[in-house]
């Protein structure tokens, strides 16, 4: 129950921060207002990792930041360890 929760739970936060991702670069092309950086570390922070990670990777977006090339990959790791260890264990 619990491993369903919380994948329900990333996927819930990954799908915002890919399209939070896409609305960005669509911005940056034309020159508008942008997201904070800090709003998307924070979702890939609080288990949007997979999404940040994916639409860094489809929107070529963010890929040269220190900070974006460590914590979404870290962060979606950490989550599905985390995942997995929860379906082992309960």
């Amino acid at each position: 129950m619990y491993t369903r929760i919380l994948l329900i739970w990333m996927a819930g936060i990954s799908l915002p921060a890919f399209l939070l991702c896409a609305a960005d670069k669509r911005k940056a092309k034309r020159g508008r207002w942008r997201i904070p950086e800090k709003t998307l570390l924070l979702l890939a922070v609080f288990g949007g990792g997979w999404g940040l990670w994916l639409g860094m990777i489809a929107f070529r977006h963010k890929t040269k930041h220190l900070a974006f090339q460590i914590v979404a990959p870290l962060s979606a790791f950490c989550w599905t360890a985390g995942l997995l260890l929860l379906a082992a264990f309960c």
